[in-house]
């Protein structure tokens, strides 16, 4: 069996960088290694039928044919899990609203544009996947678990309207866009290119994907109301924040 390397305070793993500066442990949970009985997912009934050869969310410490340190593994693996967890919420919440799209607007070309947010984010979930295991850690794919540790929450169950969907798929976006930027700044810092290099990537496309929401939400419409008459706004487009919480 593999002898997971599991993060604990026991053994002085601060993750901080140098001079403590830039990156934050809190902002994810590096803490939450191996088995939790707390954690969905964790136990069930086939937990003493199989042969278990590494807990999840932990590193083998005797090496996965990458020549990086196992502290360097485990951080940048736990780190790479969560915006797997949280591509997935994306996944699942992308596809109920394809699924709901409804409207002039929508119905038609809103459909085939989330079916492209859907096909690229299972492309990057499986991209990111492959790099956490890759670095010796076991990927969270249990879906309950997955949204217990992502970074970002599904919507209510419901329907709402199509603007809803698309703003709360835009928070999504720009959350998800914050958090690969400090782990690409943390992988430069402890040297691990190849996880930069796999974020990257990543991280271009969701720029993208955030762009086409974005523009989908802008204030201009070939459909003509009729606020610009009593608003004196003349349909000019100004400068203000998609949500006043969210951190931009």
């Amino acid at each position: 069996m593999t002898t997971p390397y599991i993060l604990t305070g026991k053994r002085g793993m601060t993750m901080q960088t140098q001079g403590g500066e830039g990156f934050s442990p809190g902002e994810f949970k590096l803490s939450k290694s191996g088995f939790d009985p707390n954690m969905p997912g964790h136990m069930n009934q086939h937990s003493n039928e199989m042969i278990l050869r590494q807990e999840p969310r932990t590193v083998r410490e005797e090496g996965c044919g990458i020549s990086l340190p196992v502290d360097t593994r485990l951080e940048m693996g736990l780190m790479l899990d969560e915006h797997l967890c949280a591509l997935n919420v994306a996944l699942h919440q992308y596809t109920k609203h394809h699924w709901l799209t409804e409207g002039a607007e929508s119905f038609g070309s809103l459909h085939h544009i989330l079916d492209e947010h859907i096909e690229v984010t299972q492309k990057h979930i499986d991209k990111v996947g492959e790099r956490v295991a890759r670095l010796g850690v076991v990927p969270t794919a249990h879906p309950v678990t997955q949204h217990e540790i992502s970074y970002i929450k599904h919507e209510a169950e419901g329907r709402y309207t199509m603007r809803d969907y698309l703003r709360n798929d835009l928070e999504h976006e720009i959350k998800i866009q914050g958090m690969l930027r400090k782990t690409i700044d943390r992988a430069h810092q402890l040297h691990d290119f190849g996880t930069v290099e796999v974020l990257e990537e990543v991280l271009l496309k969701r720029e993208d994907l955030g762009y086409h929401i974005w523009s989908l939400l802008e204030d201009d419409s070939l459909v003509r109301g009729m606020t610009h008459l009593v608003d004196g706004q003349n349909d000019m487009a100004t400068n203000r924040h998609l949500n006043n919480k969210l951190t931009q």
